[in-house]
């Protein structure tokens, strides 16, 4: 995965970070027994989510390269099945 840049991009570092940030939250608050504050850690997750996604449509995430059919790519290297 190294030389294939997953996940290198600043959209998917802020959108993993806020999620971490999420699920410490939430588990601080599992421990303190406060279901408000649960909920609350799991909103933060999700909105890491959320603004990861936003990142990568305004740009600053991995664009998507296109490819050819899968059995065609087969074709193309020599490889049956």
């Amino acid at each position: 995965m190294a030389g294939s840049s997953h996940g290198h991009t600043p959209a998917a570092w802020t959108g993993v970070t806020i999620a971490f940030i999420g699920f410490c939250v939430s588990g601080a608050f599992t421990v303190l027994a406060d279901p408000l504050g649960f909920w609350a850690g799991l909103v933060i997750v999700g909105l890491g989510g959320v603004v990861g996604m936003v990142m990568q449509a305004a740009g600053l995430g991995k664009t998507k390269a296109k490819t050819a059919h899968p059995a065609r790519e087969r074709e193309a290297v020599g490889v049956e099945g």
